[in-house]
Order: structure tokens, then C-alpha cells, then sequence
């Protein structure tokens, strides 16, 4: 009987414990932050930007919902060293991944323990940190796996090679691999990688700690080549609408290349379909952020890794991806690295706006640190723009900003103001040519204006080689490898 008695003391302290515990806990009101990176989307592909061909609803909504930035510029024009800017708040002459190099058996070169990243910041501040798409900075186990550098969980492509694929044989949930068995080791194509991502995505956002702030980042592989798209209702409107140039690829079954890019006989259709299958990605997010009663109290930025690129059939010309700016991925012009870049903070940012502040990857941290009220590390290139965000007059600005890309001989480029100087070759040669423009009158960078101005140019010049440190891991004198 004692024991009896005593069980059912236990049990009672047990539940009033726990009932005093919950009591005691104090919901983290900070905002949320949702970061939407997509890859290779260029900045005229989306309507609010100019697109006549292809239909962004959702997109266009968020950006009547919140400010469009004109003058946003992402950290590089490839992948990996410009999540790199991204997530460390240093630009590419200072932080550490800078170019896409790859490792075996899978993955890229990991981005050091030491970089201090902006999910570690807001990790350790009391947010739920979760990326779901396509990692890029470091091999599952490494010092770069995600959940070393700040996330609770990844799930998605950790090897941004193997994101090449859209019917992969494989993801990763966190260290453990998930096969994908439908897809029989890319003999067929069955699930469609992005779809099963942004299962979880929203899953995460129904499911999560409802006590504590989130940083959702969501880097998306849409829309880069291979062009390849369920055909669906969004696929079958868009086919037949254009004319079309088939392309030949390396295409799924035996023997399949886990890195190569499939056929595609309606490479425009495709192309057109994933932009807006992104699209209907966003517009899932938002009606999930408003279901979950989140809309007041949650940032959402939508933005793009690099220009749109050239490869696996696409055709940016047609679609005028670039927004009319010069260039593309592999370019430091600005088709190469000015960003669709649009906000939404209901009740703090003036809805259907645009913005001219001029900033970049390196921004984001020191912003969203802001945001949260906790401190940036003092090493950093990046300033906050949430004055700017805000509406008030005391934005700080950026003297110039920098860019180096270290393929194609090495380039190198700086904005200051109306000013633009971009040097090909930078590796190659020192004392290649510096090209100038001014981008007030000549945002399309069409005349080089050097020889009018070369006092100018020779001072931009110098702040190419006061912004770049050397790096071992990735060295910018020997031909840019």
C-alpha cells in the first residue's frame, strides 16, 4: 500500500513540476528570420522585375507585401563562395571559401571552425537554426558540415556537384544519408528532390519550437540547370509556348553521370516551368508563415545566389535574365552579381516600396544580428541595412564594395557610388586593364570610360589590392586556380 501511495506521490509531483516548469518559460519574442536563396535566377527573371515571359505571382506578391531593393549585390558570382560571404559577413577577398572546389569522396573544401557564421551567432542567441536545400561549404563530418557551423538540421544536397541532378540518388538528414530508392541510383526519375525538401521546409514551420525565434534558411536549387521539371500543370503551360532548340545531355539510367545535365527537348518551357515551380515554392512559404500566424512577426528576404547561368540548355538571352545588366554567372559585370532582392517585415517595412541602398551578402550578418539584439564579430566587411529597412534617415553606407572571382584568369571588381571598375585577367597579370563605368549613366557597363577618367580608375584600382588578402586554401597569383 505504501508504495502505491508513494507512486502516486511521485506522479503527482511529476505533472504539478512540470506544470510549474512550463509555467516558468518565457516565449522568445524576437522576429524570425526566412532567408530564400535561389540559384542561378537572374535579376530580370522574376515580373516585379521585368519578366514578360514568365509568371512569379507569388514573388511579385511578397514584394507588394514588403520593399524591393535595386542595388543588392550577391557575395560572388558562383555558388559556394558566395554563401560563403553570405554566411561569414566577409567579402571575397576576405573569407574563406572562394571558390567552388571540390573534394572526394563528396562535397566541397569545408569552410574552417573557425569562421564564425551568422547561424552560429543567432544559434547561440536563443534561435532555432534549420537550413533545408543545397549546402555546398563542407563534407557531412567535416569542420564545414552544417551542423558545425550553426544549424540544429540540414536536409538536402550537402555536395552542390550532385545538386546538378534533380532526381538524386541521395540526400542528407543532418549525418544520416537518405536514399532515395524511387530513383534507383539515377536509372529513373521519380522524386523530385525539391519537392521532397520543401516537405520538410513546411513541415518545419508547422512542427517547430513554438517558444523560440527561427532562422529558416532555405537554399534552393531552382532554378539551376539541369533543366528537367515534373511535367505537371505548371510544366504542360508552359510547353508548346516557345520556340525551341533541343538540347543534348547526359541522361538518367545505367552508367548515369551523377554531376551532368539531362536532355532536354523544351529547354525554354523548362526553364520557364522551374522559375515558377520556385515561385510556388515562395507562395507555400508565405501561406504557411500566415497559417501559423507568424505574418507579424517574421522577416522574409528573397534573393539569388549569382546571374543566371548558360549551362544544361538555358538560354538567358531569351528570357532577358539579366534584367538588361551586362554579363552573367562567371562574370563580375553586373548581370553576373546584382541581385533580385526583396523584404518583407509586415508593420515595420513600408509595403510596395523600392530601395536604392547599395549592399551586399556581407550585409546580411551584421543585419540580422541586429535584428536579434545580439553582437557581429568585429572582422567583418558587412554593415547593417536595418535603418534602412526601417525607413529612417541614418543608414550607414558602404565606402565601395568589393568582389574577386577566381576562374577565367581571375577578376576583380569594385563599386564606389556612380563608379564601377572591373580587371580581367587580375590574376594573370597585375597590371592587367582596368575597365570604368558609371553606372548612373550607364548601368549596362556598354562604355569603358577609363582613358577619360584615370585618376579614377587608378584609385579603384588600389582598393582592389588593399581588398584582397591571400589565400592559401584558395591562392588568386596562380592563374586563378
Amino acid at each position: 500500500m505504501k508504495k502505491i501511495l508513494l507512486s502516486i506521490t511521485l506522479i503527482i509531483t511529476f505533472f504539478v513540476g512540470a506544470k510549474s516548469q512550463k509555467s516558468v518559460v518565457k516565449k522568445d519574442n524576437r522576429p524570425n528570420i526566412v532567408f530564400i536563396l535561389a540559384d542561378d535566377l537572374g535579376y530580370g527573371d522574376i515580373g516585379i522585375n521585368g519578366q514578360k515571359l514568365i509568371k512569379t505571382p507569388n514573388i511579385d506578391r511578397l514584394a507588394k507585401q514588403g520593399v524591393r531593393f535595386t542595388q543588392f549585390y550577391a557575395g560572388t558570382s558562383v555558388c559556394a563562395p558566395s554563401r560563403s560571404a553570405l554566411l561569414s559577413g566577409q567579402h571575397t577577398g576576405h573569407t574563406y571559401i572562394r571558390g567552388n572546389k571540390g573534394v572526394d569522396p563528396e562535397g566541397q573544401a569545408p569552410i574552417a571552425d573557425s569562421v564564425l557564421t551568422v547561424a552560429e551567432i543567432l544559434q547561440k542567441s536563443g534561435y532555432q537554426t534549420v537550413a533545408f536545400g543545397k549546402w555546398g561549404l563542407g563534407p557531412v563530418g567535416s569542420e564545414g558540415d552544417p551542423n558545425k557551423q550553426g544549424f540544429d538540421h540540414f536536409f538536402g544536397y550537402n555536395c552542390q556537384s550532385l545538386a546538378h541532378r534533380y532526381y538524386p540518388n541521395h540526400l542528407w538528414d543532418n549525418g544520416k544519408k537518405i536514399v532515395l530508392e524511387a530513383n534507383e541510383n539515377l536509372t529513373k526519375n521519380k522524386e523530385y528532390a525539391p519537392d521532397i525538401i520543401q516537405n520538410k521546409a513546411l513541415d518545419f514551420v508547422k512542427n517547430r519550437d513554438k517558444n523560440k525565434p527561427f532562422f529558416l534558411f532555405l537554399p534552393y536549387i531552382l532554378p539551376h540547370a539541369e533543366l528537367i521539371v515534373p511535367e505537371d500543370s505548371i510544366f504542360l503551360y508552359y510547353k508548346g509556348k516557345f520556340e525551341e532548340q533541343p538540347y543534348k545531355g547526359k541522361d538518367y539510367g545505367v552508367n548515369a553521370n551523377t554531376t551532368a545535365y539531362v536532355s532536354q527537348a523544351y529547354p525554354h518551357a523548362t526553364f520557364a516551368a522551374m522559375v515558377t515551380r520556385l515561385d510556388l515554392y515562395v507562395g507555400q512559404i508565405l501561406d504557411k508563415l500566415k497559417a501559423e500566424g507568424l505574418d507579424n512577426n517574421t522577416l522574409v528576404i528573397f534573393t539569388s545566389d549569382n546571374g543566371p547561368h548558360r549551362e544544361g540548355g538555358a538560354d538567358p538571352l531569351f528570357f532577358n535574365s539579366g534584367g538588361g545588366f551586362k554579363g552573367f554567372k562567371r562574370d563580375l559585370y553586373e548581370g553576373g552579381i546584382r541581385e533580385p532582392f526583396i523584404v518583407r517585415w509586415t508593420n515595420t517595412i513600408q509595403p510596395n516600396s523600392t530601395n536604392n541602398h547599395i549592399g551586399a551578402f556581407w550585409d546580411i550578418l551584421p543585419t540580422f544580428t541586429d535584428i536579434a539584439g545580439v553582437k557581429s564579430p568585429k572582422n567583418i566587411d558587412g554593415i547593417s541595412f536595418l535603418s534602412s529597412l526601417k525607413g529612417k534617415g541614418n543608414q550607414k553606407t558602404h565606402d565601395f564594395l568589393y568582389w574577386e572571382f577566381h576562374e577565367n584568369g581571375g577578376i576583380q571588381a569594385v563599386r564606389q557610388g556612380i563608379w564601377k571598375a572591373v580587371k580581367l585577367n587580375a590574376a594573370l597579370d597585375k597590371n592587367a586593364e582596368i575597365e570604368l563605368y558609371d553606372l548612373s549613366k550607364d548601368p549596362q557597363e556598354s562604355k569603358n570610360i577609363a582613358k577619360l577618367f584615370p585618376e579614377k580608375a587608378k584609385e579603384l584600382g588600389k582598393l582592389m589590392t588593399s581588398s584582397h588578402t591571400e589565400s592559401q586554401l584558395f591562392p588568386f597569383d596562380q592563374n586563378g586556380k
